[in-house]
């Protein structure tokens, strides 16, 4: 329904300020800082040394700082590693889960808003909070980063609906788009396997961040031979880390087990055919392809 809203209480939101803060995270994310702006936000990833994939989340501009939009079960996790990182770098970390909140809307509505524009990442303001066309894929609609006293009155003024957040999960699967439990993916694949170059979560031309080396190799060598995919389960049930078979080769491996399974998948592997029933240890299912990613 075009006035949907899905209140993403599942969404942290951290906030990253002072004089260092953008030569602080411009040396740890995979995207370019420089990217973000009043007007523009992005996608990015925090990988380990080795390239693997650590943690996600969309970069704003607030005030003279950057808000994180990531995944709650990761909130704790990603304050821990940019204390870390934060040494003598004059950067202040906060989290601000308790005051702010992330609402989802589609794409068609946010259109009709006056000030939005049609370009995946762009960020405009209404009654002073950002609104952000996600910029991973316009199909997975706006995003709205607000105070939570200030929620349901902007929801009332923009017409929205509280719609069920599971909606917003199977909508983000039928995308091939990991919608939560990203915690089953840390240290298991590259960032580049989670498809991050077509999600525009990676910069290939800025200068050196954390597992830049190895995701630059894969890219530049043509190695990409692996990648997150989405699984439609038809019988039975899949386990975390469980292999993928098709006629007892093993094609893959099971990382998000949950109602919104992923796999990653050795998909240039001549026993690959998105067409075909693939099988683990308790279940059947099918791999699919999402749209945007042309392989």
């Amino acid at each position: 329904m075009k006035n949907s809203v899905f209140i993403l209480q599942d969404r942290a939101i951290i906030y990253i300020n002072g004089p260092d803060a953008k030569d602080f995270l411009q040396n740890l994310i995979s995207n370019d800082i420089n990217k973000v702006t009043d007007n523009s936000s992005c996608f990015a990833s925090l990988l380990t040394p080795q390239g693997k994939f650590l943690f996600e989340f969309i970069v704003a501009k607030h005030k003279s700082g950057f808000f994180i939009d990531c995944e709650k079960n990761q909130s704790d996790e990603i304050f821990k590693q940019l204390s870390l990182y934060k040494i003598r770098s004059k950067v202040e970390i906060l989290n601000l889960s308790n005051e702010f909140v992330v609402a989802s809307f589609g794409y068609e509505k946010y259109l009709s808003i006056e000030g939005s524009k049609d370009i995946l990442g762009f960020t405009f303001k209404y009654r002073e909070d950002p609104i952000i066309l996600d910029p991973r894929n316009k199909n997975l609609g706006a995003r709205l980063i607000i105070n939570l006293e200030k929620l349901y009155l902007s929801l009332k003024k923009l017409d929205l609906k509280d719609d069920k957040i599971e909606n917003y999960y199977i909508q983000s699967h039928n995308l091939g788009i990991v919608p939560k439990n990203l915690n089953q993916l840390q240290n298991k694949l590259f960032g580049i396997e989670c498809n991050y170059e077509e999600l525009n979560g990676i910069d290939f031309k800025k200068g050196c961040y954390i597992g830049q080396e190895n995701t630059a190799r894969i890219k530049l060598k043509n190695k990409l031979s692996k990648r997150l995919l989405p699984i439609k389960v038809i019988k039975g049930e899949l386990s975390e880390n469980e292999k993928i078979y098709n006629n007892n080769i093993e094609i893959g491996k099971v990382l998000i087990s949950n109602d919104y399974p992923f796999g990653l998948i050795k998909y240039q592997d001549e026993n690959f055919n998105k067409d075909q029933t693939f099988k683990s240890e308790n279940g059947t299912f099918k791999v699919f392809i999402p749209q945007w990613l042309k392989i």
